[in-house]
């Protein structure tokens, strides 16, 4: 994958170790390719096919960030840049600049990184000459893609700190139970993911980690994409019912959770997958560390209520129907709720910071108030 990415990794001295692996080859979760057309995986088909589909339009980037063919919040600001990339590509005009990013931001409301990669995209190209427009864009949008990476390895290190410390308090060899909900893992990002980073460090320094995946209805991302990167990478994981979580908390079996989020507050406030907030009040009622890793964008330092935080309500085809394989190869949707029965999918809830022990970030382990936030990234707070 010799391309704009690979050569922006280069420039910006990101070491060129992917976590990310299909079949025990490494690569991203996006790339260009030779065309200048973008490719991505569509993760409505996982686990059961891998495959990947390219975007050539505007259009294309737009109904694939919508139609979840990429998802996680990191992952849809990286294609949303490209999405600008392509818009401009085929008309770098102000009008199609700014229909551009009308059409992206639309695609999902509660991602806060969608924003600020369409901010940072117009701000890349708004007063350039339109022959030089489409060239930046595309360098732009692998610096994002490069920055993601480079952070979600830091947040790999500094997560890996707090496994080998709780392994280090274990009998040897006795392994540290980590339960993750939704998808925060490298096919929720351009590669190492959020969540997944410090876990993936811990399985390569050789700690012995095991993960609980929630499988997370109503579109199982923790069973489909969670437990099958997870296994691609080799690291001993078990899939559980999203109800699971308190009991083994009860019994002692896990020692930490960390999730993702999609949006934190300026006051710590975090916006995850819809089920993150049950988890949170079961691990302060067992005294379980609950960690929210996210990668700065993530932070809206503009918002400071987060009853303000829109929550994506989503089809209820979602949650009235499961689509999986069946014994003959076969993959079948069929429905499972009555007919006529109202269905509500609300696609995310919001954890109080008084819930989370700790946001990891690139620039470490910081808590979840304002002025912690404030302190570890003072460019960006007003």
């Amino acid at each position: 994958m010799e391309d704009c990415l690979e050569s922006t990794l280069r420039y910006h001295g990101v070491a060129k170790k992917f976590a990310m692996k299909v079949n025990g080859k490494h690569t991203t979760s996006i790339w260009i390719e030779p065309d200048q057309t973008v490719g991505v995986i569509d993760q409505t088909l996982l686990p059961h096919r891998f495959t990947a589909v390219r975007l050539a339009s505007l259009e294309d980037a737009a109904r694939a960030i919508k139609s979840m063919q990429v998802r996680g919040a990191p992952l849809i600001g990286a294609t949303a840049a490209y999405g600008v990339c392509l818009a401009l590509r085929a008309d770098a005009s102000d009008e199609a600049l700014e229909q551009a990013y009308v059409v992206l931001l639309a695609t999902r409301p509660t991602a806060v990184n969608l924003k600020w990669a369409l901010d940072e995209m117009l701000a890349a190209v708004r007063n350039r000459p339109r022959e030089e427009r489409a060239a930046a864009a595309f360098r732009r949008a692998a610096e994002i893609c490069a920055q993601d990476i480079a952070i979600n390895q830091a947040i790999g290190r500094h997560g890996l700190e707090l496994i080998a410390a709780i392994a280090r308090k274990k009998p040897s060899r006795e392994r540290v139970n980590v339960l993750t909900h939704c998808n925060a893992g490298w096919l929720a990002t351009v590669d190492w993911g959020t969540a997944t980073a410090p876990i993936y460090m811990a399985h390569d320094a050789g700690l012995a980690v095991h993960v609980w995946a929630d499988e997370t209805r109503p579109r199982n991302q923790g069973a489909s994409l969670t437990a099958w990167e997870l296994g691609q990478h080799g690291v001993p994981h078990t899939v559980i019912p999203d109800n699971t979580g308190g009991h083994l908390m009860q019994q002692g079996l896990v020692d930490l959770v960390i999730v993702g989020t999609d949006r934190v507050t300026a006051a710590g406030d975090v916006a995850n997958k819809i089920g993150t907030y049950l988890k949170a009040l079961a691990a302060r009622d067992n005294d379980v560390p609950f960690y929210v890793a996210l990668p700065s964008p993530t932070i809206d330092f503009a918002l400071t209520d987060a009853s303000e935080i829109p929550i994506e309500q989503r089809a209820p085809e979602e949650v009235a129907t499961m689509t999986g394989r069946t014994q003959d190869g076969r993959i079948e949707t069929v429905q499972i709720v009555p007919d006529g029965s109202p269905v509500a999918n609300y696609g995310f809830d919001v954890t109080p910071a008084r819930l989370v022990t700790g946001l990891i970030t690139e620039r470490g382990v910081v808590a979840a108030d304002r002025a912690a936030l404030a302190a570890a990234f003072p460019e960006r707070a007003p």
